[in-house]
């Protein structure tokens, strides 16, 4: 599963811890109007979350590709018929190009080429043009992934509105690691569910309420990541989660700093396939710091 995700567990609780600050609260903002800065470079590169044009599961066999209405995946540019992209029993995802498509497949000018063998393999990359796709694997089955460099949403991106900077809502949590990772099901807003691993809790107060939030990691000694909803989702904030990540606890603390809560990729595009915060994980209070809702469209 590509995506982390986590559950949390908020219990009435009688006191509220402050949050505890590092440096001048004009050096933090500072920090963050930069991380603000990065993140919006981040989204707008050339193959960034905003360039996605397309999701299309494959079936068992042959699935003919192109812009022309008679292909069953039906591409919003490129040529009428790109080739035909075969999903065998087995699981692999091969390609075969159609002479004078001028196609590539990582780089190469080829007319065949393997393109998924597995999770454990990069899979190959085809490109036309701005336009390029590769295979994803998402609730079990197989996808292409397409973008383009000179998507809509990339080109008249609308930039990203915040809630004010406030020192508050970074806040350092208790961390209790578990003895063995616990798995979990995570569905994501097609209403598939994987399975995914949790490794502890990040446990604090706030508004008079105990939370205990357990991450799961994108990768061995990554960072932590989180799926949250609170009180302005669907109001201020997008509906359906916001993104909060944390680095690794040090002597039993983690930070979660929520002036860096930021909107998934579905926010921006239709085309991505992101985690939803399961009802546990439904913070009772307004959080009231981070990324508001994109004014931009994301159709």
């Amino acid at each position: 599963m590509r995506w982390p995700t986590f559950f949390g567990i908020c219990l009435l609780a009688g006191a509220i811890t402050p949050a505890r600050m590092v440096g001048a609260d004009d050096d933090y903002a500072k920090e963050i109007e930069g991380w603000r800065t990065e993140r919006a470079q981040r989204l707008t590169t050339p193959d960034g979350w905003l360039t996605l044009v397309g999701l299309y599961f494959l079936e068992t066999g042959d699935n003919p590709a192109g812009t022309a209405a008679d292909n069953s995946i039906v591409l919003t540019k490129g040529p009428a018929h790109l080739g035909t992209v075969t999903l065998g029993s087995d699981g692999r995802v091969k390609i075969a190009l159609t002479p004078g498509s001028d196609a590539r497949v990582n780089g190469r000018s080829v007319l065949a080429a393997d393109l998924y063998a597995g999770a454990e393999i990069k899979p190959a990359v085809v490109s036309f043009g701005t336009v390029s796709f590769f295979v994803i694997e998402r609730g079990g089955k197989l996808a292409l992934r397409v973008k383009d460099s000179e998507a809509e949403r990339r080109t008249h991106f609308a930039g990203l509105d915040y809630f004010p900077i406030d020192p508050a809502w970074r806040i350092e949590a208790a961390w209790t690691p578990f003895d063995q990772p616990r798995e979990i099901q995570i569905a994501n807003i097609l209403g598939q569910v994987s399975p995914a691993l949790v490794t502890g809790k990040a446990v604090f107060e706030r508004d008079g309420k105990k939370c205990e939030l357990l991450p799961i990691e994108d990768e061995p000694g990554g960072p932590l990541f989180f799926v949250i909803s609170d009180a302005t989702s669907g109001k201020e904030t997008y509906g359906a989660a916001r993104f909060l990540y944390a680095e690794p606890p040090v002597d039993g603390k983690v930070v979660l700093d929520f002036n860096r809560a930021q909107n998934p990729p579905c926010a921006f595009t239709p085309f991505a396939t992101c985690p939803l915060p399961p009802k546990e994980n439904k913070l009772p209070f307004a959080v009231t710091a981070g990324e508001k809702s994109y004014r931009g469209s994301h159709e």
